[in-house]
């Protein structure tokens, strides 16, 4: 007895002492082991910033959404009043629960929660509103939590997806402007933790902090969401009309900001999984030979140069002898005697050959890169290709004419459209411009415009604009450019088109690429579509969408038409032979 006395004492003895330790020695140790275990720390996902149009229009934005989760042991003790008794329903009734919030069936949610028996966590749902969420945790299920995310949202679909890129599931950026400023628009996660019990609900008494999310930065594009719609609307249906592979209209102002960048075949962010072919933006990334519409820039540097003027008589022959090599235009004639002029409004490739001949290669290179020809356009966007053109000690013997006509180089469509800007502005080339700038905390940071380098004197501008009012007349190669009540000044391209799968020449490229008020110009529209089969002429499957978007863009804008005439340089020419003949007769 006296033994056993003595056992049971130490062993309390023990057991006070060990109270004495955890109460008083190391209570402090304990209580805060103890919190930590009923701690939860949840981190609290930054929403991204919004891109916009250049009035606000949104076409990218987040939303906060939540991802439905569950502790199955803790579901299993679910009880609710039945008939004025409170009985354990368990998982059963929470599923007939959950079921109408969640748009699932009561066996579908059962079936998830005793899929794992002994595992204390899985998906019920996701990515449902909080609202959702909301009327879930008034259940007050036991083990039935959630995970805050985010979602991004493209409300006008395929229309810019290409320019303004996506988001993946994954919450990684992809292409076009998400990517370009991911990381302006991710903001930095916030963190909540909180105190809760066994069964994984929240204790309200509990302690509680918050470090609040900081939202990414909201991004203002130069883009007109209407005209981006409009110019999307009707390259897509011109590229279905023409059976063409894709195609791209770029709208933009003199000063170079970019108005409305579209590219068709297209896609919908909001199902990037569902996505098929290249996501890219292609007046950015594809590259091609511009053709005819290169004969801008020749045209701007004889001139410049002082070896033409648009008057400059040149006798075009049927066949052109040139570096062993012979060079004919795109439709069989006989000898034509044009003007300047008159060479760019019937597009020839040998007229432009004659007159660009008069420059050195070097001449013709250095205005080609002040054009933008061969450099990175300055954007910064994904993907984005500087084209090529090779130096021009590296030209072969044929290369030094095609580059005249635009062959033998390659450009993608914002520097193509640029070339024209330049035309437009007065001869002063400036690098393109899609970020307005940026909002953080309601104060609005603008992107300063680029600053401008003159390539040729407005002079030459001017009268290179005179000659490409001659391309739309009824005696060039776009008459379907025309748009009505105004003065139009551009140019058709239609080349060669290189195929890298082929690795050779396969089907062409079509453009059209003007400006509008010609003698204000407020408005450059390019619009190009690759290897088009009802017609490989850009001035009959390219020209009537740029009717279409450049009328559309100057209603839009409110440009009213100058009300002046046309100029009218002579495209044509009479020999002094005719000359005398026309005399005779007269007499």
């Amino acid at each position: 007895m006296r033994f056993m006395l003595l056992a049971v004492l130490i062993v309390f003895s023990l057991f006070a002492a060990q109270l004495l330790r955890l109460q008083a020695i190391d209570a402090k140790t304990m209580a805060e082991a103890a919190l930590g275990q009923r701690l939860q720390k949840e981190s609290i996902p930054a929403l991204r910033g919004d891109i916009t149009d250049a009035d606000g229009v949104v076409l990218a934005s987040s939303e906060e959404r939540r991802d439905i989760t569950a502790d199955p042991t803790a579901v299993a003790q679910y009880t609710k009043v039945v008939d004025g008794t409170r009985t354990e329903v368990g998982i059963s009734g929470a599923a007939k629960d959950l079921a109408p919030l969640l748009h699932k069936s009561a066996r579908n949610i059962a079936i998830r929660l005793r899929a794992n028996p002994g595992t204390r966590f899985t998906y019920l749902v996701k990515n449902v509103s909080p609202l959702t969420w909301h009327k879930v945790a008034a259940l007050g299920i036991p083990g039935i939590l959630s995970e805050r995310t985010t979602q991004r949202d493209y409300p006008t679909n395929d229309v810019a997806a290409s320019l303004v890129g996506w988001v993946g599931n994954d919450g990684k950026a992809g292409g076009g402007v998400e990517q370009m400023l991911d990381k302006k628009l991710t903001g930095t996660p916030g963190e909540m933790t909180y105190e809760r019990s066994g069964d994984g609900s929240v204790i309200a008494t509990g302690e509680h902090t918050d470090v609040p999310a900081v939202p990414g930065q909201n991004v203002r594009l130069t883009i007109n969401s209407d005209l981006q719609f409009m110019a999307q609307n009707t390259l897509a249906q011109e590229v279905i009309k023409s059976r063409s592979e894709s195609g791209t209209v770029v709208v933009s102002n003199p000063k170079g900001d970019l108005l409305a960048v579209a590219s068709y075949p297209s896609f919908d962010p909001n199902h990037i999984g569902q996505a098929q072919g290249f996501l890219g933006n292609r007046a950015f990334s594809e590259v091609f030979e511009p053709g005819s519409t290169a004969k801008v820039m020749t045209a701007a540097a004889a001139i410049e140069e002082g070896v033409a003027t648009p008057r400059t008589h040149v006798t075009v022959p049927s066949v052109l002898q040139r570096a062993d090599r012979e060079f004919r235009d795109a439709e069989k004639h006989g000898r034509l005697h044009l003007t300047f002029a008159g060479v760019l409004a019937h597009s020839s490739n040998m007229g432009a050959i004659l007159v660009g001949e008069k420059l050195s290669k070097q001449t013709m290179y250095d205005y080609l890169r002040k054009f933008g020809i061969g450099s990175h356009t300055g954007v910064g966007f994904p993907g984005e290709s500087r084209g090529l053109l090779a130096r021009p000690q590296d030209w072969d013997d044929a290369q030094r004419f095609t580059i005249l006509y635009g062959q033998g180089m390659s450009v993608n469509a914002i520097q193509d459209a640029g070339v024209f800007q330049t035309i437009a502005n007065g001869g002063v080339r400036v690098p393109p411009r899609l970020i307005a700038g940026t909002e953080s905390n309601g104060q609005f940071n603008q992107n300063p415009r680029a600053k401008g380098t003159r390539v040729v004197s407005e002079a030459t501008a001017q009268q290179v604009t005179h000659m490409l009012e001659g391309v739309v007349g009824k005696h060039g190669t776009a008459p379907a450019a025309e748009v009505k009540g105004y003065r139009v000044a551009g140019k058709t391209g239609t080349a060669s088109r290189y195929d890298a799968a082929t690795g050779g020449y396969n089907g062409y490229t079509a453009s059209f690429i003007g400006f509008a008020p010609a003698d204000n110009p407020q408005l450059i529209v390019s619009v190009t579509l690759q290897n088009p089969k009802s017609s490989i002429y850009g001035g009959v499957v390219a020209a009537p969408v740029f009717s279409k978007v450049m009328t559309y863009a100057l209603q839009a804008y409110k440009i009213p038409p100058t009300g002046t005439n046309p100029s009218h340089i002579p495209l044509t020419f009479k020999t002094p032979a005719e000359q005398a003949r026309a005399k005779g007769k007269n007499e």
